[in-house]
C-alpha cells in the first residue's frame, strides 16, 4: 500500500480525493471535513486492513488541514483513529477474524452491533479530537 500511497500522491489522486471532500463540505467548517475524512476512512477500513487505510488517507488529512489553513494534527489523528475503528466487518482486521469462528458469529453479527458502536466512536472522535488537538 505505501507504493499505491506515494502513487497517489505523485499523479495528484489524494489531491483530488482532498479537494473533493474540502469542496462538498468545506464550506461547513473544519468539523465538518474532520467528519468527512473520518467517515471515508471508517468506510474504507472495513475493506482493506487499518493500516493500509491510514497509509492512504494519511497524506489526503495532512492536505485537507493544509488547504484550509488549520492544524493537521486533529486531522492526521483522526485518521488514525478512524482507520483503527473497524467494527462492522470480520474482514479487515484479525482479531475480528480470529473470534468469529470460536464465537460462532455470523456476519449479521458484527453489522448489528458494530456498525452502531462504530457510528458512536466516530461522532466521539469528531467532537473530542479538536478538544485535544485544537484547529
Amino acid at each position: 500500500m505505501m507504493p499505491l500511497a506515494t502513487a497517489m500522491e505523485k499523479t495528484g489522486t489524494s489531491a483530488l480525493v482532498t479537494n473533493g471532500i474540502v469542496d462538498a463540505v468545506g464550506s461547513y467548517g473544519p468539523y465538518a471535513v474532520l467528519a468527512g475524512i473520518m467517515a471515508a476512512s471508517s468506510v474504507l477500513t472495513m475493506f482493506i486492513s487499518n493500516t493500509a487505510t491510514a497509509i492512504l488517507f494519511a497524506p489526503i488529512g495532512l492536505q485537507a488541514a493544509i488547504s484550509m489553513n488549520v492544524s493537521p494534527y486533529p486531522f492526521l489523528i483522526g485518521v488514525a483513529v478512524a482507520a483503527s475503528m473497524c467494527l462492522a466487518s470480520p474482514f479487515s482486521t484479525p482479531p475480528n477474524a480470529m473470534v468469529m469462528s470460536a464465537g460462532k458469529y455470523n456476519f449479521m453479527d458484527y453489522i448489528k452491533v458494530g456498525l452502531p458502536l462504530q457510528l458512536l466512536f466516530l461522532v466521539v472522535m469528531i467532537i473530542v479530537l479538536p478538544l485535544i488537538y485544537p484547529f
